[in-house]
């Protein structure tokens, strides 16, 4: 199987600032170090969520990088909740469709989309706009609630969780690429890229009653996604992940590309203001060597949109 000087926020502006390393290491697993272009992550302001995909994925080398002509891809967003758009509690489908139209034109034999819901899962796919995502592309969306679709891996690194029973498209896929939103979490502090992965996994509840800061980084150690891309358009900042109140949401027009899940992660909870000290999974996780937060010794791209 193949596969595979950004933010020092204000509280208030959420101020864009700069961070070089090269791109370390892309699979834990069996898939293939995806190349990156000349950065480790790209920053970008402004712009609708599509054609802020459209800017920051050139930086990385565009998505023939990541996905190569007869591939399989399986896009991963956040589509726990049944709620609008606007609520910030899933994932931008603007962002998601312009991911999908890019890994097409890169020449994806075929690309599925799925989640381990929270909610029903077919009251979350429609009322996410996930299902008017699939019906205009050619994307396959498919049931993340049926545990047949679920196969058991060990996870050798794992210091909490020694195994999953994890989604067949995220084992048997070509690419991998992790699409989460950002926002506050009553559990975990913050959901973003690597608590995205808890939607691959059948059973949820064993993070939660075992170290589930500790459980998220173990995950990705086996299914190390070959991309990863932040919605930070709408932030939930309380409330999180369903969220109760849409003052509880921002909107910041932010987006965030990058092969180092913990980077990533360091990044944005730069932009939701929110110490890592109160994050461990991102701390556990370059202990565990998925990435780095020595954000001033990464390679970033600033893009501002809106000063254009």
């Amino acid at each position: 199987m193949e596969r595979r000087k950004f933010i020092k926020s204000t509280a208030a502006a959420g101020v864009i600032g700069g961070f070089a390393l090269n791109s370390r290491g892309a699979g834990i697993s069996d898939r293939k170090k995806s190349s990156g272009g000349s950065y480790d992550l790209v920053g970008i302001k402004g712009g609708n969520p599509a054609e802020m995909f459209d800017r920051g994925i050139k930086e990385l080398g565009g998505m023939g990088a990541f996905v190569k002509k007869g591939q399989t891809v399986v896009v991963k967003p956040n589509i726990g909740w049944a709620r609008d758009p606007e609520s910030g509690a899933d994932t931008n489908p603007e962002l998601v469709k312009r991911v999908i139209e890019h890994c097409f034109k890169a020449g994806a034999k075929s690309v599925h989309m799925f989640d381990h819901t929270c909610n029903s899962w077919r009251d979350c796919y429609e009322k996410s706009g996930m299902n008017a995502v699939a019906a205009s592309t050619e994307a396959k969306l498919v049931g993340g609630n049926h545990k047949n679709d679920y196969r058991e891996v060990d996870i050798p690194q794992g210091v909490k969780l020694k195994s999953a029973k994890i989604h067949k498209l995220i084992l048997d896929s070509d690419v991998f690429i992790n699409v989460p939103v950002l926002k506050n979490h009553g559990g975990a502090v913050m959901t973003c890229a690597m608590k995205n992965l808890m939607g691959i996994v059948w059973d949820r509840r064993f993070f939660h009653k075992n170290d589930l800061q500790q459980c998220i980084a173990d995950i990705v150690t086996v299914c190390k996604p070959n991309l990863n891309i932040v919605d930070a358009y709408r932030v939930m900042k309380k409330g999180g992940p369903r969220g109760r109140d849409l003052k509880d949401v921002a909107t910041m027009k932010y987006q965030l590309i990058s092969t180092d899940i913990v980077a990533i992660d360091t990044v944005a909870s730069k932009v939701i203001d929110i110490s890592t000290d109160r994050i461990s999974h991102i701390k556990n996780g370059e202990k565990l060597g998925l990435g780095s937060m020595a954000l001033d010794k990464l390679k970033i791209k600033r893009i501002n949109m809106s000063a254009a």
